[in-house]
Protein backbone atom coordinates (compact mmCIF):
# COMPACT_ATOMS: atom_id res chain seq x y z
CA UNK A 1 0.00 0.00 0.00
CA UNK A 2 1.54 3.59 -0.93
CA UNK A 3 2.21 5.31 2.01
CA UNK A 4 1.30 9.18 2.72
CA UNK A 5 1.82 10.83 5.67
CA UNK A 6 -1.56 13.06 4.89
CA UNK A 7 -2.76 10.15 5.39
CA UNK A 8 -1.18 7.94 7.83
CA UNK A 9 -2.92 6.30 10.51
CA UNK A 10 -1.27 5.51 13.01
CA UNK A 11 -3.20 6.03 16.92
CA UNK A 12 -3.24 2.69 18.23
CA UNK A 13 -7.04 2.74 19.68
CA UNK A 14 -8.10 4.22 15.86
CA UNK A 15 -6.25 0.93 14.44
CA UNK A 16 -7.87 -1.30 17.32
CA UNK A 17 -11.07 0.46 16.70
CA UNK A 18 -10.99 -0.57 12.71
CA UNK A 19 -10.39 -4.11 13.26
CA UNK A 20 -13.02 -4.45 16.26
CA UNK A 21 -15.72 -2.52 13.51
CA UNK A 22 -14.58 -4.69 10.28
CA UNK A 23 -13.80 -7.57 11.46
CA UNK A 24 -13.60 -9.79 8.06
CA UNK A 25 -10.18 -9.68 7.00
CA UNK A 26 -7.71 -10.93 3.88
CA UNK A 27 -4.87 -12.91 4.94
CA UNK A 28 -1.82 -13.18 2.76
CA UNK A 29 1.02 -14.81 2.85
CA UNK A 30 2.91 -17.24 0.53
CA UNK A 31 3.54 -21.23 0.43
CA UNK A 32 6.83 -22.90 0.79
CA UNK A 33 7.32 -23.05 -2.80
CA UNK A 34 6.56 -19.20 -2.98
CA UNK A 35 2.96 -19.40 -4.69
CA UNK A 36 0.91 -16.47 -3.21
CA UNK A 37 -1.35 -17.76 -0.82
CA UNK A 38 -4.93 -15.22 0.01
CA UNK A 39 -7.79 -16.36 2.54
CA UNK A 40 -10.19 -14.71 4.25
CA UNK A 41 -10.79 -14.76 8.13
CA UNK A 42 -12.86 -13.75 11.52
CA UNK A 43 -10.87 -11.65 13.21
CA UNK A 44 -10.75 -9.93 16.58
CA UNK A 45 -9.04 -7.44 18.78
CA UNK A 46 -6.29 -9.54 20.46
CA UNK A 47 -7.19 -9.41 24.59
CA UNK A 48 -3.85 -9.74 25.85
CA UNK A 49 -2.25 -7.47 23.67
CA UNK A 50 -3.00 -3.75 23.10
CA UNK A 51 -3.33 -1.35 19.93
CA UNK A 52 -4.38 -3.38 16.47
CA UNK A 53 -3.16 -6.93 17.39
CA UNK A 54 -5.49 -9.37 16.62
CA UNK A 55 -6.72 -12.94 17.15
CA UNK A 56 -8.44 -15.30 14.48
CA UNK A 57 -9.02 -18.71 13.19
CA UNK A 58 -9.17 -20.51 9.81
CA UNK A 59 -10.42 -23.82 8.59
CA UNK A 60 -7.63 -26.52 9.53
CA UNK A 61 -8.00 -27.93 5.84
CA UNK A 62 -6.99 -23.79 4.59
CA UNK A 63 -4.02 -24.14 2.46
CA UNK A 64 -2.66 -21.53 4.34
CA UNK A 65 -2.42 -23.18 7.84
CA UNK A 66 0.07 -25.35 6.18
CA UNK A 67 3.54 -23.32 7.48
CA UNK A 68 1.29 -21.68 9.11
CA UNK A 69 3.92 -19.48 12.27
CA UNK A 70 6.68 -20.44 9.87
CA UNK A 71 6.56 -17.06 7.52
CA UNK A 72 5.81 -13.81 7.64
CA UNK A 73 2.19 -13.14 6.90
CA UNK A 74 -0.11 -9.80 6.07
CA UNK A 75 -3.60 -9.03 7.02
CA UNK A 76 -5.62 -6.65 5.33
CA UNK A 77 -8.33 -5.11 7.21
CA UNK A 78 -10.48 -2.92 5.07
CA UNK A 79 -12.92 -0.48 6.71
CA UNK A 80 -15.41 1.98 5.32
CA UNK A 81 -14.34 2.93 1.59
CA UNK A 82 -15.79 3.90 -1.89
CA UNK A 83 -16.11 6.19 -4.85
CA UNK A 84 -15.90 9.82 -4.74
CA UNK A 85 -17.09 11.45 -8.22
CA UNK A 86 -15.47 15.00 -9.31
CA UNK A 87 -18.87 16.17 -9.30
CA UNK A 88 -19.00 16.11 -5.50
CA UNK A 89 -16.39 18.88 -5.55
CA UNK A 90 -18.45 21.27 -7.22
CA UNK A 91 -15.53 22.85 -8.43
CA UNK A 92 -11.84 21.92 -9.91
CA UNK A 93 -10.82 20.74 -12.26
CA UNK A 94 -10.68 17.16 -10.30
CA UNK A 95 -10.54 13.53 -11.35
CA UNK A 96 -12.42 11.22 -9.86
CA UNK A 97 -10.78 9.01 -6.41
CA UNK A 98 -11.27 6.02 -4.11
CA UNK A 99 -11.49 6.93 -0.55
CA UNK A 100 -10.70 4.29 1.84
CA UNK A 101 -9.80 3.13 5.83
CA UNK A 102 -7.67 0.85 5.88
CA UNK A 103 -4.46 -1.55 7.69
CA UNK A 104 -2.10 -3.36 6.70
CA UNK A 105 -0.52 -6.02 9.35
CA UNK A 106 2.67 -7.54 8.67
CA UNK A 107 4.30 -10.31 10.72
CA UNK A 108 4.66 -14.28 12.13
CA UNK A 109 1.49 -15.24 13.67
CA UNK A 110 1.66 -17.76 16.59
CA UNK A 111 -0.23 -20.54 15.91
CA UNK A 112 -2.60 -21.17 18.97
CA UNK A 113 -3.43 -24.89 20.55
CA UNK A 114 -6.75 -26.35 20.94
CA UNK A 115 -7.64 -24.63 24.44
CA UNK A 116 -7.09 -21.39 22.93
CA UNK A 117 -8.27 -21.86 19.76
CA UNK A 118 -11.77 -22.93 21.25
CA UNK A 119 -11.08 -19.55 23.28
CA UNK A 120 -10.38 -17.67 20.32
CA UNK A 121 -13.77 -19.45 18.63
CA UNK A 122 -15.98 -18.28 22.02
CA UNK A 123 -14.46 -14.70 22.08
CA UNK A 124 -15.14 -14.42 18.48
CA UNK A 125 -19.15 -15.33 18.75
CA UNK A 126 -18.76 -13.10 21.76
CA UNK A 127 -17.75 -10.34 19.79
CA UNK A 128 -19.96 -10.52 16.73
CA UNK A 129 -23.56 -11.31 18.90
CA UNK A 130 -22.11 -8.86 21.30
CA UNK A 131 -25.22 -6.36 19.58
CA UNK A 132 -27.77 -8.50 19.81
CA UNK A 133 -30.82 -8.64 22.45
CA UNK A 134 -30.30 -12.06 23.37
CA UNK A 135 -26.62 -13.00 22.27
CA UNK A 136 -25.95 -16.22 21.00
CA UNK A 137 -23.30 -18.06 23.66
CA UNK A 138 -20.72 -20.83 21.99
CA UNK A 139 -21.29 -22.54 25.57
CA UNK A 140 -25.23 -23.08 24.35
CA UNK A 141 -24.01 -25.93 22.19
CA UNK A 142 -20.75 -26.67 24.40
CA UNK A 143 -20.75 -30.55 23.40
CA UNK A 144 -21.37 -29.99 19.76
CA UNK A 145 -18.91 -27.07 19.15
CA UNK A 146 -15.96 -29.03 21.21
CA UNK A 147 -16.76 -31.77 18.39
CA UNK A 148 -16.18 -29.87 15.53
CA UNK A 149 -13.26 -27.06 17.04
CA UNK A 150 -11.07 -29.35 16.02
CA UNK A 151 -11.49 -28.72 12.46
CA UNK A 152 -10.15 -25.15 13.06
CA UNK A 153 -6.54 -23.34 13.73
CA UNK A 154 -6.49 -20.33 15.97
CA UNK A 155 -3.76 -17.21 15.76
CA UNK A 156 -2.51 -14.48 17.51
CA UNK A 157 -0.78 -11.83 15.05
CA UNK A 158 1.00 -8.92 16.77
CA UNK A 159 2.17 -7.39 14.16
CA UNK A 160 5.55 -6.43 13.35
CA UNK A 161 4.96 -3.50 11.39
CA UNK A 162 1.77 -1.88 10.75
CA UNK A 163 1.07 0.44 7.78
CA UNK A 164 -2.62 2.43 7.91
CA UNK A 165 -4.03 4.54 5.90
CA UNK A 166 -6.92 6.61 6.11
CA UNK A 167 -7.76 8.53 2.94
CA UNK A 168 -10.31 10.96 3.60
CA UNK A 169 -10.29 14.00 1.04
CA UNK A 170 -7.48 15.62 3.71
CA UNK A 171 -5.51 17.17 0.38
CA UNK A 172 -9.04 19.48 -0.27
CA UNK A 173 -10.08 22.78 0.94
CA UNK A 174 -12.50 22.26 3.98
CA UNK A 175 -15.78 23.37 2.36
CA UNK A 176 -14.94 20.76 -0.76
CA UNK A 177 -14.81 18.08 2.18
CA UNK A 178 -18.06 19.33 3.36
CA UNK A 179 -19.71 18.90 0.02
CA UNK A 180 -18.23 15.30 -0.50
CA UNK A 181 -19.47 14.06 2.74
CA UNK A 182 -23.12 15.76 1.78
CA UNK A 183 -22.91 14.13 -1.24
CA UNK A 184 -21.86 10.65 0.81
CA UNK A 185 -25.04 11.01 2.32
CA UNK A 186 -27.08 11.43 -0.02
CA UNK A 187 -26.14 10.95 -3.94
CA UNK A 188 -28.43 8.70 -5.90
CA UNK A 189 -25.82 6.66 -7.52
CA UNK A 190 -22.54 6.46 -5.10
CA UNK A 191 -24.47 7.54 -0.72
CA UNK A 192 -22.21 5.98 1.19
CA UNK A 193 -22.95 7.13 4.72
CA UNK A 194 -20.02 4.66 6.11
CA UNK A 195 -17.99 6.45 4.15
CA UNK A 196 -19.78 10.31 4.39
CA UNK A 197 -19.14 9.01 8.71
CA UNK A 198 -15.75 8.12 8.28
CA UNK A 199 -15.18 11.40 7.20
CA UNK A 200 -17.06 13.34 9.39
CA UNK A 201 -14.89 11.95 12.14
CA UNK A 202 -12.31 12.65 10.84
CA UNK A 203 -12.11 16.22 10.34
CA UNK A 204 -13.97 16.56 13.69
Amino acid sequence: MLEQSIYALDDPDALRGLVRDHGWATLVTVSGEGEPLVTHVPVIPDPENPGPAVVGHLARTDPVVRGLGERPVALVVQGPHGYVSPSFYEAGPYVPTWNHVTVHLHGTPEVLGPEETYAVLSATVDHFESARPEPFRLADVAGYSRRIAPGTTGFRLVPARVVGKAKLSQDKPAEVVERVIRALDADAVHRNPALAAAMRAAFG
